[in-house]
This record gives C-alpha cells, structure tokens and sequence, in this order.
C-alpha cells in the first residue's frame, strides 16, 4: 500500500463555507491563529470505537524540523581532512544522517576500532559547536507549538547527541514544548525501536497512540520494530522512493500539513460516530 501524498500547502487552514483559505505560518493575525485552535481541537471529539487517537507525535530533528544537512556534511568532511583520510563521497556522507554518531563513523569507515570511532566522533563535535546551526524549517517552531497548545504530547527522537540537541533546543526556544527526547548517546541508535519505546513508557502511551515523523528510512523502521504508525516527509535527506519501501501512512510535503491531517482524521472519526447516534435517538 502506498503512502498518501498530502496535497494541501503547510498551514493551511479551510474556514466555513464561502470564505478564502487563510495560511498560519505566514500571518500572526490573532483570528487565523484561533481558527487553526479550533480545527485542532476536533481532534478531542469522541473517538470510533475502531480508531485510537494519536497522542504522542515523535518527530526526528535533522531533516525533519531542522534544516542542518550542509552543516552535519561539512563537519563529517572537515573531521575527515583534520585526520587525513581518505575523502568520502558527499551522497555518503548525507546517507548517514540520521544514524547515532558512532554508527555513522562505523558505516563509513567499515572495520574501524573503537579508538578510531572515538578519535572521529571528538573531532566532529568540536567542529560541530564551532559552527552555527542550521535553520529549522518553514512553520516547524509554530507547528509544534499549536500542537503543544492543543494538549498533544510530543517527543523527539534523534540521532544527535545530548549535548548537541540541548543546544539547538535552547538556540530555537522550542525545549519546553517536548515532554520527552531521547538520543544516540543515551540509548541504542536507530534503526533499533528502542528510542520510542523509551519516550512511550516514560509518557505511558501505547504504540497505536503514537506516530513516529521523520525523513529518514532509519526512522521508518524504527517506527516499524516498535509498532508505531510513520508519518514521512518528502523533503528531508531521503527520496521519497527510500522512504515509499516501508509504507508509512502519510508522506508530508511541508511540516505543518500535519495539523490538517490529524484533523482530517478526527473527522473522520466524528463522522462515523453520528450515524449511529442518530439511529439511537
């Protein structure tokens, strides 16, 4: 089954009959942010009895809501010249990302000692602090913060050190909007479930209660080892043809097309409920 293509730009948000579709990202008018509340809050409607309502969103930070390709690959490249080996490709270096930093080292130097993978990793994280960070995607910062609003519980799952996440999650302003991170250095690297099913437990939410967002196929296996829906996103470090192989449920163009999908779905729910109210009435 292949993934549906959500056709809508991000942010955008339908108002009543007769009146023009308004974009929140790209305004701060006070009645688009309200209506952008109000079609999330279907989200809190009755549930079907067939259907779970997602309550934790775990989204992965590079190349998911940050744009920090060009900076993890000039570090890989600049710690690979400060050792004197041998140059890898930049396709190589990009297909790591994603990985926990050790694992990264591992796959593109197959065989390396451990010492090795620690001289490397010492090197690029002194190159990374060095650097500025990358910038995070158009409507990242407001969609996760309407969607903390709106009483969703949100994680990250990243293969970026703890040092390194705290940093950006200060830099960005956005740290108290998730209720639980985990990373590489804490916990077993992707493609391993384990990331998840640490945030699930620490949060008490099962796996049909969680979706797992992310552009990467680490984090769509990951997302499959744990039984956890996956939400892809077209444009992160991984084609979209990479991704399709693991069949996630919804490939986004843009970040903020989210908030209208999890509200389609809840309609959608809504909509099956009524029938059989009114057959009881």
């Amino acid at each position: 089954m292949s993934a549906r293509r959500w056709p809508m730009t991000y942010g955008s948000f339908w108002k009543p009959s007769g009146t023009r579709k308004t974009n929140f990202a790209s305004s701060r008018c006070a009645d688009q942010i309200q209506l952008a509340a109000a079609v999330l809050h279907c989200l809190y409607l009755p549930e079907s009895r067939n259907m779970k309502k997602a309550k934790l969103l775990v989204f992965d930070w590079d190349g998911t809501l940050m744009d920090s390709k060009d900076q993890i690959v000039s570090c890989v490249e600049s710690a690979i010249q400060e050792l004197e080996l041998e140059s890898r490709t930049h396709d190589a270096i990009k297909d790591i990302i994603g990985l926990g930093l050790r694992e990264s080292v591992s796959t593109l130097f197959p065989g390396a000692s451990d010492t090795f993978v620690s001289r490397f990793v010492e090197c690029y994280r002194r190159r990374w602090f060095a650097t500025e960070s990358g910038k995070l995607f158009p409507g990242a910062k407001e969609t996760l913060q309407l969607l903390h609003n709106e009483g969703f519980l949100l994680g990250i799952a990243t293969g970026k050190g703890r040092r390194g996440l705290d940093r950006v999650l200060v830099e960005t302003g956005l740290k108290s909007v998730f209720h639980a991170t985990r990373c590489a250095d804490e916990t077993c690297s992707k493609p391993q479930p384990h990331m998840l099913l640490e945030i699930m437990g620490e949060l008490n939410v099962t796996a049909d209660e969680t979706v797992m967002i992310g552009d990467t196929e680490y984090d769509m296996e990951m997302a499959r080892r744990a039984g956890v829906k996956a939400v892809a996103v077209s444009y992160g470090v991984h084609e979209w043809e990479r991704l399709q192989r693991y069949d996630p449920i919804l490939m986004l163009d843009q970040i903020g097309e989210i908030t209208d999908w999890l509200a389609e779905q809840r309609a959608s729910a809504v909509s099956e409920i009524s029938p059989a109210a009114n057959a009881r009435r």
